[in-house]
């Protein structure tokens, strides 16, 4: 029942994106996007693209849905819900491994900008490496969101089991920075592009200290294949300048990825792929991160395969 509805929708979209007659006319309607926590780097990105595509496609209207993160998104792109989503490449590879419904059509548009695994603690607190939460309140992100799946990975690769050894506090970037300055946790692990606005604020108001992940890279790797789209990745001293005494803090990068489905029309597609290029300048001055967009990167989309709409927009984008 699921899969048929499914099926009418895609062929739903296929219709409805249909290029307006016209040789060099840009598409036109409506489209949704799930992007992620409002206070989140995913929410900020949807919003900036939206402002790039009302340029370059004024006749597309792009509405943007909240959700709890990769995760949530790729279930509402499988089910129709989203034409468009961001989700982590460890959760996209995850969710394959899985076999997840609709997973063979999922497609790339474009790799957006990597995350970083940030562990967040009281400047004063006495934990110093991942294992040292053990016992502790820790906010691990909400449920179906790319976060809690990296965190539980994390976790155990620190020998630490998320449901067991912790007091797992499923909350978001809304939420736990709050929670944290209030004593109601003890850490919270974030996955976000640097710098991530809620994170900023909280060192406005309290002093805070980043702990080190990188160390935890190799127990990681024999984790599945999700864990191939880690890597070891350094945040640099003025990712926060916030943050006194910071110095280069190791930890684990994995990239974001603008995705979409095998029944998108390929020009909407391309539109989409277009703009996402287009606006990097813009969107990066405020997501820093985007800035390192560009069609060397962002073609590279594993674990999905390009989208035919967003591989005739790199092609013709070279020429």
């Amino acid at each position: 029942m699921v899969l048929g509805l499914a099926a009418v929708l895609a062929v739903l979209a296929a219709l409805l994106w249909r290029p307006v007659a016209g040789g060099d006319s840009s598409p036109a309607g409506e489209v949704t996007m799930s992007t992620g926590v409002i206070s989140g780097v995913y929410a900020r990105y949807g919003q900036l693209l939206s402002g790039q595509l009302a340029r370059d496609a004024p006749d597309l209207d792009l509405t943007l849905s909240p959700s709890a993160g990769s995760v949530q998104n790729i279930e509402r792109l499988v089910s129709g819900e989203a034409d468009f989503a961001i989700a982590t490449a460890d959760s996209l590879a995850a969710y394959q491994a899985a076999g997840g419904e609709g997973a063979d059509r999922l497609r790339a548009c474009a790799r957006l900008y990597d995350d970083y695994m940030q562990l967040v603690v009281r400047e004063d607190s006495p934990v110093l490496r991942t294992a040292d939460l053990a016992g502790l309140r820790v906010g691990v992100g909400q449920d179906d969101s790319g976060v809690q799946l990296v965190t539980r990975s994390l976790l155990t690769a620190a020998g630490l089991d998320m449901d067991t050894d912790i007091e797992a506090v499923r909350e978001g970037i809304n939420a736990m920075p709050t929670m944290l300055e209030a004593r109601d946790i003890d850490a919270f692990f974030w996955s976000g592009g640097l710098p991530t606005a809620a994170v900023e604020r909280l060192a406005d108001r309290m002093e805070i200290r980043l702990v080190p992940l990188g160390d935890l890279l190799p127990a990681l790797a024999a984790q599945g294949e999700q864990a191939a789209h880690y890597r070891a990745a350094a945040m640099p001293p003025d990712a926060y300048p916030g943050i006194a005494g910071t110095d280069t803090v190791d930890t684990i990068a994995v990239a974001n990825l603008l995705v979409t489905t095998d029944g998108m029309d390929d020009a909407l597609a391309e539109q989409i792929t277009e703009s996402v290029i287009n606006g990097r300048d813009r969107i990066g001055q405020e997501v820093h991160a985007a800035q390192r967009v560009d069609l060397r990167t962002a073609i590279y989309t594993e674990p999905l395969p390009l989208h035919p709409g967003a591989a005739a927009y790199y092609r013709s984008a070279k020429t």
